[in-house]
């Protein structure tokens, strides 16, 4: 019962906090005055005289692709070229060497994209210049930029028979000033109180408490008998030749706080060190981790009443979000569920999971201070959204948990999904379903007042498709290179679903990973780099492309024969071509991965 109401509780405050933070930002986004205008718009204004922005330019949405496409372009060199050349430059106490190239070129198309991807440990591989001028900028912009193109959907359901659908440069200014620095500001504060670390100092050696045994594999032994005078280790009397005794530990240090926070409420996920918000110095607490989950889907969820704020209809964005809300709780449910009843190795083996020292269910690759119901809830979340970071090791998770994970991300992230990317998407196959409702019942193609012809419906199919595509094309590819296989942690089914889960996590640039994976090869870092940069900018031109279309069209009346889009037949509609889409396009690999692990392990 404790479970349940934590997983209650967690849902209950994400509705609590989404609702207020979407009415600020429809404010922000019609340049409407805020409690924070005073201190704010000046910082406004002066980027725009700098920069010689001009406030009231209307691009049409070629336009406005074009500014979105240059400037991620720009952003993609720059990353490149800083991780290449971060050996030679300051801000690198622990003289990090420059990062290979592919190894370059993958991150930078993981953070511009809003993906996070991380091939590599944060804490060891990257400069405190490149994580804080690189990684840290990039989580800012590119969920900017994610919102930026939802405002232009927006205005093209808004505008009538006009070509302009605002500026980027004037979007882009307002929600980094306005939206995510007052937010990480305050998110920043509150991890650094709870523990979180945030300094410029290089890494830490300290001593252990008690020294430990490592074989020459890497193995710590257990029950070893340790004699630092000699250097000898045994085991149950016996010596261990090549064993290792370690006194001392290393403990990263930087500015992880600051990025922490934005990596949650941009949605772009990965962490500072390695194993995201598992370690201990990340993430240290209930406080902290209560802090992070719920800023995985504060900004998407408060986008959906943001945009029925935005278009005057407040229950076409309920209608949204309870299409999104519905999806999470029933892929949250099943999650937990199969987490608490453990694995079906155990259930056989008549173990009891109800024990009274220590948590039921499956608890490996989970940490014992956020236990199950804690752990489930931020997979559901994080993969929900195209956020990627992790407190648990999705790897060691059970068949079906992992494999609600995975379907969470090749449902094209629209399970509330990313800082704006998330929201559009699910306008896309709304556009779709009103179309395809309208056809079965013989009723006119409309959306906001909007008439929905062929060309919406053309770019809609691409947008809802570009996932399914990067994914299911990518991990093709994939399968038949041996260096693939080398580098899975396990064979099998479970080694499928490993590779399956790498090109899901970027395909839907969501950046989580199974953890048993050794993605830093040549071939991967490439390829898994494509995938991200094709599966967020198709959707992007697409969304856009509709917008423009749509604000050069006039409002039709409501009649008779217009479908509703806010009532409870629409949500399930809407859902129902949401798993059919995504679901249905990856039956065929999810029986070859989760599904099959599952089957052979129950039979």
């Amino acid at each position: 019962m404790s479970a349940v109401i934590q997983y209650i509780l967690y849902l209950v405050v994400l509705i609590v906090l989404a609702i207020p933070l979407g009415a600020y930002i429809k404010k922000v986004m019609n340049g409407e005055k805020t409690f924070l205008s005073k201190i704010l718009t000046p910082c406004e204004n002066a980027v725009y005289k700098v920069m010689h922005i001009n406030k009231d330019e209307q691009m049409n949405w070629k336009k406005y692709a074009v500014s979105v496409l240059v400037f991620s372009g720009i952003g993609l060199i720059f990353l490149f070229l800083l991780q290449l050349l971060q050996g030679v430059l300051p801000g690198n106490p622990q003289g990090l060497s420059g990062v290979k190239w592919d190894l370059s070129f993958n991150t930078a198309a993981s953070f511009v994209t809003n993906t996070n991807w991380q091939a590599y440990s944060g804490e060891s591989t990257l400069s405190y210049l490149t994580q804080a001028l690189g990684l840290t900028v990039q989580n800012f912009v590119s969920a900017a930029t994610g919102i930026a193109v939802l405002f232009a959907l927006i205005r093209g359901f808004i505008k009538v028979k006009a070509d302009g659908l605002g500026s980027f440069w004037v979007d882009i200014t307002r929600i980094v000033i306005h939206i995510l620095i007052p937010l990480n500001l305050v998110i920043s504060i509150c991890l650094v109180g709870g523990g979180v670390i945030q300094n410029l100092k290089g890494a830490e050696t300290v001593s252990l408490v008690e020294p430990i045994a490592v074989s020459a594999d890497g193995e710590i032994l257990e029950n070893a008998e340790i004699d630092i005078d000699t250097n000898t280790v045994t085991v149950d009397g016996k010596k261990i030749e090549d064993a290792e005794i370690v006194t001392e530990q290393f403990v990263p240090m930087g500015p992880a706080a600051s990025q922490v926070a934005i990596k949650q409420t941009g949605t772009n996920g990965g962490g500072y060190m390695g194993v995201n918000s598992a370690h201990p110095l990340e993430n240290p607490n209930a406080f902290t981790n209560l802090i992070e989950m719920i800023s995985i889907l504060l900004i998407p969820a408060a986008l959906c009443f943001t945009f029925g704020k935005a278009v005057k209809n407040k229950k076409q964005g309920i209608a949204i979000f309870m299409a999104m809300f519905i999806c999470l709780v029933l892929a949250l449910g099943t999650i937990a569920v199969s987490e608490q009843v453990a694995t079906p190795q155990l259930a056989q083996d008549g173990v009891n999971i109800s024990m009274t020292d220590q948590a039921g269910g499956n608890m490996e690759g989970k940490e014992t201070r956020f236990g199950i119901a804690t752990s489930s809830t931020w997979a559901a979340f994080t993969t929900a959204a195209s956020n990627g970071s992790v407190n648990s090791m999705h790897d060691s998770y059970t068949p079906l948990g992992g494999m609600v994970t995975m379907l969470l991300m090749q449902l094209g992230e629209v399970i509330f999904g990313g800082v704006g990317c998330g929201l559009y998407g699910m306008l896309a196959f709304a556009i779709l379903t009103v179309f395809i409702a309208g056809l079965m019942v013989g009723r006119t193609p409309e959306f906001l007042g909007k008439k929905i012809e062929p060309y919406e419906m053309k770019w809609s199919v691409l947008v809802c498709l570009a996932t399914p595509i990067a994914i299911l094309i990518g991990s093709g590819i994939a399968a038949v290179f041996p260096s693939v296989a080398d580098s899975l942690n396990n064979s099998g089914a479970h080694g499928f679903s490993e590779m399956l889960y790498a090109y899901s996590s970027c395909g839907g640039n969501n950046g989580s990973a199974f953890a048993g994976f050794n993605a830093n090869t040549v071939f991967l870092n490439v390829s898994l780099g494509i995938v991200m940069l094709f599966a967020r900018f198709l959707p992007i031109i697409g969304t856009l492309a509709i917008a423009g279309s749509l604000a050069g069209k006039k409002k039709i009346a409501t009649s008779s024969g217009t479908l509703s889009t806010t009532n409870g037949m629409f949500i399930f509609l809407l859902i129902l071509i949401v798993l059919i889409i995504g679901a249905l396009s990856f039956f065929p690999a999810l029986a070859l991965g989760p599904l099959a692990e599952f089957f052979s392990n129950v039979i």
